[in-house]
């Protein structure tokens, strides 16, 4: 995509990378959504720069800096608050701010009330769920400035009426502005008072029977993918892992709402599973998953990249249902980033058993990254393997 006249904006997108992400010529670190936000919110920006002393720019859902650091670069802004859910776009802006000579000009925040309070302008990024874009929309609505305006922009083909609909639960005034190389940008302004706000909706719980003598209960915020449901994949895999090796503790790798870990420790009341998910809302939605089956005595949440706390040849038991998608992207990348990481941590002899959408064909990939391996089980959509490190 060509950077939208650099000279101009005095920020070349072009200069941003993905990294720790997968980087690929098919993939890059910013889209015209950016840059039409950054356009559409460029007066209410110029307009906060003059005030310095009154906090006011919030930044939700920058995917590698570009909202961030455009809007630091072009308007001269400081003390910008950032919410990025996965760690890996924190570390990429941390990293693209150092390239760009801009670091110190924002701080990373949680997605709670102080990333939002006092906020005058907020440039969001839409997420493709509902659930994450009411989440934001209702912390926005409770916490910002009165007069805070809600730039939401994304490309037209993820975005739906239905997001109108949710802002339009918490702002009194919310606008669709016209779109630009297939990217549109939606206002919301006027956050309804506290009496006519819904009521908080975070995190959602569901139970669900797999087998055990008590239902296994899931509980996520709106970000976590898939929510509260039982994902069919995972349903697919968990009555095979009583085949898995004898280990003193078992790693969920991409635990999500933490559905692996909360099982392994209910069926294997001896062992210590540690669940790592890099998204802080999955990490969050685990952390609460596993107290509420009663097992956060012996399984742990770690938010991190793949299995970077983790040194080399230290585990035993490794459990993966793989994304296949990498924000937006449908690619097999972050998949193999993370087959790559399990063959690093498994000690000789260690399994990883993974659950993969059959048509992907992981196995050469597996054997190549991991060691040998075999097929536990397949159904028409779903396939079960263990490879063992060699």
């Amino acid at each position: 995509m060509t950077d939208p006249a650099p000279g101009r904006t005095g920020f070349e997108f072009s200069r941003l990378r993905r990294r720790p992400d997968v980087e690929a010529p098919n993939l890059q670190a910013w889209d015209a959504a950016d840059a039409l936000l950054l356009d559409t919110a460029a007066a209410d920006l110029s307009a906060a720069a003059s005030e310095p002393a009154r906090p006011g720019i919030t930044v939700i859902g920058d995917s590698y800096g570009a909202l961030t650091l455009g809007a630091a670069a072009r308007h001269g802004l400081r003390g910008i608050r950032v919410h990025q859910d996965p760690l890996s776009g924190e570390q990429a802006l941390d990293a693209n701010a150092s390239d760009l000579g801009l670091p110190g000009v924002f701080t990373h925040q949680p997605l709670a009330a102080p990333l939002v309070e006092g906020a005058r302008v907020v440039l969001l990024r839409l997420p493709r769920s509902l659930a994450a874009l009411e989440e934001i929309a209702a912390l926005i609505a409770a916490s910002a400035a009165p007069d805070v305006t809600v730039y939401a922009g994304g490309r037209v083909k993820h975005m739906t009426t239905a997001m109108n609909e949710v802002l339009a639960r918490y702002f009194g005034a919310v606008t669709a502005g016209l779109g630009r190389q297939k990217s549109r940008v939606l206002t919301a302004r006027s956050p309804l008072p506290p009496g006519q706000l819904p009521e908080p909706a975070f995190p959602v719980s569901q139970q669900h029977d797999v087998g055990l003598a008590q239902p296994l209960e899931l509980r996520a915020y709106g970000a976590a993918f898939g929510g509260a449901a039982l994902d069919p994949g995972t349903r697919f895999l968990l009555p095979y892992l009583a085949e898995a090796r004898l280990a003193r503790r078992a790693v969920d790798l991409g635990c999500g709402t933490g559905t692996i870990a909360a099982y392994l420790a209910l069926t294997r009341p001896d062992l210590r599973v540690l669940a790592t998910d890099q998204s802080a809302a999955a990490a969050a939605s685990a952390a609460l998953t596993l107290a509420a089956n009663g097992v956060a005595d012996r399984a742990v949440v770690t938010r991190a990249d793949a299995l970077d706390p983790l040194p080399d040849s230290s585990e035993e038991l490794v459990v993966l249902n793989p994304p296949f998608h990498i924000g937006a992207a449908v690619h097999a990348g972050i998949a193999l980033k993370l087959f790559a990481d399990a063959g690093r941590v498994l000690a000789p002899g260690g399994e990883l058993w993974t659950v993969w959408n059959s048509h992907l064909l992981y196995k050469p990939a597996l054997t190549r990254l991991v060691g040998p391996t075999r097929e536990v089980a397949r159904n028409p959509k779903f396939t079960v393997t263990v490879s063992t490190r060699r």
